[in-house]
């Protein structure tokens, strides 16, 4: 069911990506010493991070190294985590939260057995949005025609845009979107990332993991995330102009390197 409810580590190597973080007044998420221990293991290293309201930011890293936890934290579903961490100026997982931020998970999390306006009519009533947000988030994700067919009879993209017409039902103000377009065809990704910065135009703050880093062009400002620790926040300009590389991965792999870390080539999967 959608739930309604980056510290910059170390000074090694030749890059000096710190960036002076403070409590950002007005910020819709801000981070400081963000820690999660999960069965002995920390998955979240002392993150801190701030995300400006009306922004698209994008969440970019490799499987497992965090980022799911990380929106688990955001949203306030996630156990063991220790630090601070606002959302919206309320603490993560605040009650008063659960209308003002919509949240979709990796796994399409709609109900197969129902069609795509039950499921929508259903999450509406839980949510006590009006019915006519059904009708607009319809159109938004492009599923008119297939609004009266069973989600288990579509593709898993068509499952996948169910699950965001769902978190976009009553204009949540934070929308935090785990890999929303992965595996999606080209067409369909650009048409999604276009609805992304048309909600931020209009006031909404998107935060949106990746793995596929050439993604990091179509967000405001980039989180870049590994082994649980956050190796930069910055723009991609400015993240090119410290690297002195050309694209988002050759970035991301520098500040591996730079860092001393073994295997960089691992970080590219």
């Amino acid at each position: 069911m959608p739930n309604r409810w980056f510290i910059l580590t170390g000074e090694r190597g030749r890059f000096d990506i710190r960036r002076m973080l403070n409590s950002a007044p007005g910020a819709a998420i801000d981070a400081d010493g963000l820690r999660v221990v999960r069965g002995g293991r920390t998955v979240l290293r002392d993150v801190a991070f701030s995300v400006p309201r009306g922004s698209v930011t994008g969440l970019l890293g490799p499987s497992g190294c965090g980022k799911s936890t990380l929106m688990r934290a955001v949203t306030g579903v996630q156990d063991n985590v220790s630090g601070r961490l606002d959302v919206l100026g309320l603490p993560a997982g605040d009650r008063r939260l659960r209308d003002r931020v919509g949240y979709v998970t990796q796994a399409p999390s709609v109900y197969a057995d129902l069609t795509v306006r039950e499921n929508l009519h259903y999450f509406a009533a839980l949510l006590r949005a009006p019915a006519r947000d059904v009708d607009r988030v319809v159109e938004q994700v492009d599923l008119g025609d297939h609004q009266h067919a069973r989600v288990e009879r579509l593709s898993g993209g068509q499952r996948a845009r169910v699950s965001l017409a769902a978190a976009l039902l009553g204009t949540p103000e934070l929308l935090v979107l785990d890999e929303p377009t992965v595996g999606l065809d080209p067409v369909l990704r650009r048409d999604l990332w276009a609805l992304f910065h048309r909600l931020a135009a209009d006031g909404a703050t998107l935060l949106v993991s990746s793995h596929v880093m050439d993604e990091a062009e179509r967000c405001k400002e980039l989180l870049l995330m590994r082994d649980g620790e956050l190796l930069a926040q910055d723009t991609l300009p400015e993240l090119l102009a410290r690297t002195g590389t050309d694209s988002a991965e050759s970035a991301f792999l520098a500040l591996i390197e730079s860092r001393g870390d073994a295997d960089p080539e691992e970080a590219r999967r």
